[in-house]
Parts: C-alpha cells; sequence; structure tokens
C-alpha cells in the first residue's frame, strides 16, 4: 500500500493506528467536554453581540464621512455576525445551554439579526448532519455537488447550469446574498411540513421588518440599508466560504447509503480547518469541523480544548488557510477515484479508463 493511498486510521507500513479506527472510538473521549458552562456562555453571547451592535452603529456613523471607512468597519462586524451565527448553530444542537428552551429561544432571537429563521434552519441543519457524506442523501442544507457520472448525463445546457453555480462569482457572491436575504424568506424545502416552519419564517421575517423599518426612521434610509445590508451580505459570504470549505476538499469521506457510516462520514468527511488564532476565535472555532460533525453537542468554546488534549485528532483532514483556496477548483466527485476533482481531472480520468479498457 502506497503512503497516499494509507487511510488516516493506518501508519504507512500498514499497521493500524488504534487510537483512530474506527472514528466512533473518539466518542467515548469527546463525552467529557459535551457539558455547557451557562457562565462561559453567557459571556461568549455578551463578547460577540455587544462589539457587534458597537461595530454597526459605527458603521452607521462613518456612512455619513465616508463608505471607505464604512466599509472595513463592515467586514468586522460582518465577522461578529459569523461568531453570533455560530452560537445560533451552537443552539440548534442543544450545545450552547443546558436546557433546550434556553438554546431554542437564544437561537430565534439571534436569528433575527442573521436573517435566519431558526426553527427552519435547524431542521435543515440537523438533516445534514444526519446524512453528511451519503451521496443518496444529498439536497437539504448542502452545495449542489455532482458525480462525474451524472454531470457526464447532462445535456450541454445542464452543464452550463452546473458549471454557473459553482462559479466562484456565484458560489461565494452571489450565492450567498440570495440565500440569506431571499431563500430564507420562505421555508422553502419545508412548506408543508407543518405551521411550526412558517411560524419560524414568518416570525423572524416580522421581527427584521421591524428593526429595518426602525432603523430607517431613526437613523436615515441610506445610513442604514448601507451598514445593514453591507454587513449582512459580507458575513453571509463568509460564512458559505467556511461550509464549503469544511466540506468541499479533495479528500473527503463520501460512500453510497449501503457503505456509509455515520462516524467515519463525520470525522474523515469534514476539515480541520487550522486558522491563524484570530480568525479562529472569529468564526468561534468552526474549522474544528470534523469533531464537530463527530460529536455535535460540544459547545465551540470545548472544541480547542479537544485538539490540545488529543494532537492527534488535530493532523485529521488538517487544512491551512492557504490550502483552502485550492479547494475551489474542485467540482465533481470521481467515485472511482473516490475524490473531488476539477473539471479537467474527471476528463482525464475517464479518457485514460476508457484507454484501459481497449486494451484490457
Amino acid at each position: 500500500m502506497s503512503q497516499e493511498n494509507t487511510p488516516d486510521y493506518m501508519t504507512a507500513d500498514g499497521h493500524v493506528d488504534t487510537e483512530l479506527l474506527p472514528a466512533r472510538n473518539w466518542l467515548k473521549a469527546l463525552a467529557p467536554y459535551k457539558t455547557p458552562s451557562t457562565r462561559r456562555s453567557l459571556i461568549e453571547l455578551a463578547i460577540t453581540i455587544v462589539p457587534f451592535l458597537a461595530l454597526w452603529a459605527l458603521a452607521v456613523w462613518t456612512s455619513s464621512i465616508s463608505y471607505f471607512l464604512t466599509v472595513p468597519v463592515c467586514v468586522l462586524a460582518g465577522f461578529f455576525l459569523v461568531r453570533l451565527f455560530l452560537i445560533q448553530h451552537d443552539c440548534s444542537h442543544g450545545a450552547f445551554f443546558k436546557t433546550r428552551a434556553a438554546n431554542d429561544w437564544v437561537g430565534r432571537v439571534i436569528g433575527v439579526f442573521t436573517v435566519t429563521p431558526y426553527d427552519l434552519w435547524k431542521k435543515a441543519h440537523l438533516i445534514h448532519h444526519a446524512g453528511h457524506g451519503n451521496l443518496d442523501k444529498r439536497g437539504i442544507g448542502d452545495i449542489m455537488t455532482l458525480t462525474v457520472e451524472e454531470y457526464e448525463a447532462r445535456t450541454k445546457w445542464g452543464k452550463w447550469r452546473y458549471r454557473f453555480y459553482r462559479n466562484p462569482f456565484v458560489l461565494f457572491g452571489i450565492g450567498p446574498i440570495f440565500v440569506f436575504l431571499l431563500h430564507q424568506r420562505l421555508p422553502i424545502g419545508f412548506m408543508k411540513s407543518g405551521a411550526k416552519y412558517w411560524i419560524s419564517t414568518m416570525g423572524t421575517n416580522l421581527a427584521m421588518a421591524v428593526i429595518i423599518i426602525s432603523g430607517i426612521y431613526w437613523l436615515g434610509l441610506l445610513p442604514f440599508l448601507v451598514s445593514y445590508l453591507c454587513i449582512t451580505c459580507i458575513a453571509a459570504a463568509i460564512g458559505v466560504w467556511l461550509f464549503y470549505v469544511q466540506h468541499q476538499f479533495e479528500n473527503v469521506m463520501w460512500d453510497t447509503d449501503e457503505n456509509w457510516q455515520v462516524h467515519d462520514a463525520a470525522l474523515y468527511g469534514s476539515t480541520h480547518y487550522d486558522l491563524p488564532p484570530v480568525l479562529r476565535w472569529l468564526t468561534a472555532n468552526i474549522g474544528i469541523h470534523h469533531v464537530h460533525h463527530l460529536y455535535a453537542r460540544i459547545p465551540y468554546y470545548n472544541l480547542s480544548k479537544i485538539i490540545k488534549a488529543h494532537p492527534r485528532l488535530g493532523e485529521i483532514r488538517r487544512l491551512t488557510l492557504w490550502e483552502s483556496f485550492k479547494t475551489v477548483r474542485l467540482k465533481l466527485w470521481d467515485a472511482k477515484e473516490r475524490k473531488l476533482v476539477t473539471y479537467r481531472e474527471a476528463k482525464l480520468n475517464r479518457a485514460a479508463r476508457l484507454a484501459r479498457a481497449k486494451t484490457a
């Protein structure tokens, strides 16, 4: 077995590393980290929402001086809004507070600022966790990714639409704006799933409307809307980028339903996005995504403790900031090669397989 094809749970000489095989073996070691601290959670909430609101106010103020000042303030505010979203994310897993009611109501209030209906998003996100890495359960809470065979079976128009969707400008620019500002205004995907999701969506929309109307009335149309839209769009783009990098990388583990295993898919199908300390803090340790997927009930502020206590976990699916930019080239899942590939690689691999078949 060559070193490049050696599974993460085996050494180069073919011996099994019992610490890493299988992924579910980690559950017992991770369990002590699952209990949230109410005090710590309240502090995390305060040190996120207070700077966010202060930066938002600063963005409004600078808009009366120069938009060249407003934009960098909005970028920083956008990161704090992402951090607020990740608190909402932990709430959806019941990981931020000890009671379900506290998690849900804090999540719903935060959802007004993140323009994300909490109960609707929670449903979609839990479906994502339940089927992450399962090729037969794509479609809800994920980024559309075709297999090579699915792509080749499409018409020219179908291929063009997929290429348009996967274009970085669309995926990380137009797409996030569409999803957060427009798509989430209706319970799309759950229109017939009960009143709960309509109430979640319409309740969030109503609260957003109150904030927008009040902001325009007290602060003026342009100062409020420029800051509000700029911060929201920047946060949306950052959020989609993080989600993409955490699930779309070359040696991701994906399988059909018959071969899929939830724990292995969690640990080996998500990245450890090893960001610089400041970005790690601003993104609430969400880069330690493989551990989060393996044990979603762990509060984000405990994830870094796990990596320090178990450094071997930190090496699994580790991806640096610089390395992450290369993942944008990956477009299709090649089931034969068991990895994500570029359009060119898919074409070359297909040609090579056809050539081998002719000479066999």
